[in-house]
């Protein structure tokens, strides 16, 4: 699969950011997440292609450039449609689409009344499961912040137990990443449960 480079990687974040200011949000959120990632996907039993999960990762959350004013939960699908336009291949654009909690099945569109394509969002290649999992553990909100296994299993609680029981498959699966020392390197606060 031909894979972008890391200098067309930052230069797609440059070309959708519509500010300095969420760009410097967005990309150093995807370039903690690729980190957290490749950090689990060392200590994965199951063969894991580390390119393909640290793009992934890099590119995951491109979509938020395009959200504006409208519902957060399209950053998925947005994100997927402007890879596909940049000529990307199917299985790194699934990256934006599938990451999204512990993964949205047209159930979950359905009952929540989510303003997206119906459809199922949902991670299936061990290196999605790695991104998406990886995603769950960093948080963009002002200010940001790590967010512990247990932090994050509170959050997605509200989302009904069958996702708390996702999560939990995730970190019997995976593991749990060490935070300590990323949260130092970026000066963000870790929220434990």
């Amino acid at each position: 699969m031909n894979l972008p480079s890391a200098e067309s990687v930052r230069a797609l974040h440059e070309k959708y950011a519509p500010t300095h200011e969420s760009l410097d949000i967005v990309r150093t959120h995807c370039e903690i997440v690729a980190r957290i990632a490749l950090e689990l996907a060392d200590r994965c039993p199951l063969p894991v292609d580390v390119r393909l999960v640290e793009t992934g990762a890099l590119l995951h959350d491109i979509g938020v450039y395009r959200v504006g004013d409208g519902a957060y939960i399209r950053h998925g699908v947005l994100g997927h449609e402007l890879l596909r336009a940049e000529g990307l291949p199917e299985p790194l654009c699934r990256f934006a689409s599938c990451h999204t909690g512990v993964g949205l099945t047209r159930a979950d569109i359905e009952r929540q009344h989510l303003p997206i394509p119906p459809g199922d969002y949902v991670a299936g290649s061990v290196e999605e499961r790695l991104v998406m999992y990886a995603d769950k553990f960093h948080s963009k909100s002002d200010p940001p912040k790590f967010l512990d296994t247990a932090a994050y299993a509170e959050r997605v609680a509200r989302f009904g137990p069958d996702k708390v029981v996702a999560f939990k498959d995730l970190v019997a699966e995976f593991g749990e990443p060490e935070l300590d020392s990323l949260a130092a390197e970026f000066g963000h606060a870790i929220r434990r449960g």
